[in-house]
C-alpha cells in the first residue's frame, strides 16, 4: 500500500497501525471475555435489559467473495447487523487491489465513538485479517475467502455480561452476538485450483437504538469483537 493511501484517512489509519504494533500488549478481561466493553461510556446510562438467547429458524447464510471490502449494512435490526460485520470481517479477494487496512476502514465506519472503545476495537480487527506481508503472499496465490454462517444468537453469556455491569456502564441497546461459521478459501497452486475450509467463531458486540423518524439509516454501531474462535458463550 503506497504512501498516498496511507494519508487518505490519517485518523483511522494511525489508529491501525498503533494497533498493530500494540496488539500483543492490550489487557483481555478475564471471565466473559468482554475485553474493554465494561469499562462503559462516557455519557450516564441506564444498563440494557439483558435479552434471552435468541433462536434463528433458518440461520445459514453465504456471503460470496468481494472485489471490494464489503460494505456494513446500515440497518435498526441488531442479527442483521452483526451478519454484515462478519461478511466485512472474512469475505475478501486478495488480488483485488485492496487491503487489510481497507477492510478495517470500513469496520471503523461503524463503530461507536461515545464508548471510546475505537483503539481497542482497530485491535481486535486486525486478529481476524492477514498481515501485511500474509496479504502479499495471499495474493500471490489469487486467494479469495467466503463466509458461511451456520449458527447465530444471543449468547447465554451475555446475561452474566449484564448482570457484571454497574449502572450506567452500558449504552441502552447495547448486546451480542455469537458466530459459528465455515470460512471457505481458493486460490492457485502450480497451476491448480485448491479449496479449504475452516470452522470459525467469534463474538460480535453491538448497539443498536430503537428506530426513530429522524434517522434515514439504522443506528446500530460497532463496538468490540471477542478474540477469533474464543466467543462468549
Amino acid at each position: 500500500m503506497d504512501s498516498m493511501e496511507l494519508t487518505t484517512r490519517p485518523g483511522r489509519r494511525t489508529r491501525l497501525i498503533l494497533a498493530l504494533i500494540a496488539a500483543g500488549l492490550l489487557l483481555i478481561l478475564a471471565g466473559v471475555g468482554v475485553y474493554g466493553l465494561l469499562a462503559g461510556p462516557r455519557r450516564d446510562a441506564p444498563p440494557a435489559p439483558a435479552p434471552s438467547t435468541s433462536s434463528t429458524p433458518n440461520p445459514s447464510e453465504t456471503f460470496p467473495t468481494a472485489d471490494e471490502p464489503a460494505a456494513v449494512r446500515l440497518t435498526h435490526n441488531p442479527e442483521q447487523f452483526a451478519r454484515s460485520v462478519a461478511a466485512t470481517l472474512f469475505t475478501w479477494d486478495a488480488g483485488a487491489g485492496y487491503g487489510p487496512l481497507d477492510i478495517a476502514d470500513v469496520l471503523l465506519e461503524v463503530v461507536e465513538t461515545s464508548t471510546g472503545e475505537q483503539n481497542g476495537l482497530a485491535s481486535d480487527i486486525t486478529g481476524y485479517l492477514p498481515t501485511s506481508s500474509a496479504w502479499a503472499q495471499l495474493r500471490g496465490y489469487a486467494t479469495r475467502q467466503s463466509l458461511t454462517i451456520d449458527s447465530i444468537g444471543v449468547p447465554d453469556g451475555w446475561a452474566d455480561a449484564l448482570a457484571q455491569a454497574r449502572p450506567g456502564q452500558l449504552l441502552p441497546g447495547t448486546t451480542a452476538f455469537t458466530i459459528d461459521a465455515t470460512r471457505h478459501r481458493t486460490g492457485i497452486w502450480n497451476g491448480q485450483q485448491i479449496t479449504s475450509e475452516h470452522p470459525v467463531s467469534f463474538t460480535v458486540f453491538i448497539v443498536c437504538s430503537p428506530p426513530a423518524p429522524e434517522f434515514s439509516t439504522g443506528p446500530c454501531r460497532l463496538l468490540r469483537l471477542s478474540q477469533l474462535d474464543n466467543p462468549l458463550r
